[in-house]
């Protein structure tokens, strides 16, 4: 799908603005090279809608600080990995196996933390920012079985599965055991067990540990560490809320 053209254009304007203190009509016609009256248009609405304001007609446009506003999904991020790094390392050291922090941005589920590194019984890479496949993952069915019932719709929809009644009752399973497994066409030798991480009103994101088949089945791994890891999200909710 191409991109809808007036937008690109106003993007190409905070863009431009955002690389200098200020600019005017002419300035960000030249850097940008859209026409002057398209530039001067996008700034009318970038003004009406908060993220630009006019200081002179000298001195041009500059944006206003609402602009730090787009970023605030970047700083939950941030925030919450933050939050959820120090429990994760903890149960790492104490039980060996690897964990994987993953949240949702732009319906991707993507890992944005892991202790892969710490744990020697890590048996991949790191993996950090690899989307985690929503129907098969660990992450991803427990993410899809506590999200709320419009997100879920959203990512079926994006995914052109329907939500049907077999997956229906898939997921309420996942609901009362707390915690999914992941599913594979084939026998693998790496099993994903995760639990979700909730706030006060939406899933912030799972957690899952990823273990060696020979070590353990899954249902092993559920009565071993299905209870410690949802202790876990909850430690990790909790800090994410400070």
């Amino acid at each position: 799908m191409a991109a809808i053209e007036p937008v690109r254009r106003s993007f190409v304007i905070l863009e431009a603005l955002s690389r200098r203190p200020h600019g005017t009509i002419a300035t960000l016609a030249d850097e940008t090279g859209l026409p002057r009256p398209t530039v001067a248009r996008l700034l009318k609405t970038l003004v009406e809608l908060g993220y630009a304001t006019q200081v002179s007609r000298h001195i041009g446009y500059r944006l206003t600080d609402r602009v730090l506003g787009l970023a605030q999904g970047i700083r939950f991020i941030d925030h919450f990995v933050d939050a959820a790094a120090p429990h994760m390392q903890r149960f790492t050291r104490e039980h060996g196996w690897p964990l994987y922090l993953a949240a949702m941005s732009h319906r991707a589920l993507i890992i944005r933390y892991s202790t892969a590194a710490e744990s020697p019984m890590a048996f991949e890479r790191l993996a950090l920012r690899r989307h985690s496949p929503i129907l098969s993952g660990a992450v991803g069915r427990a993410w899809l079985a506590f999200c709320s019932d419009e997100e879920r719709r959203a990512a079926l929809r994006d995914l052109d599965v329907r939500d049907d009644a077999r997956l229906a009752a898939e997921l309420a399973r996942i609901r009362r055991d707390g915690h999914a497994f992941a599913i594979t066409a084939r026998p693998a030798r790496l099993q994903g067990l995760a639990v979700p991480i909730l706030g006060a009103d939406r899933i912030l994101g799972c957690v899952s540990m990823r273990f060696t088949r020979s070590a353990m089945n899954d249902a092993e791994a559920a009565v071993r560490f299905g209870a410690p890891l949802a202790e876990l999200a909850r430690a990790i909710a909790a800090a994410t809320a400070r």
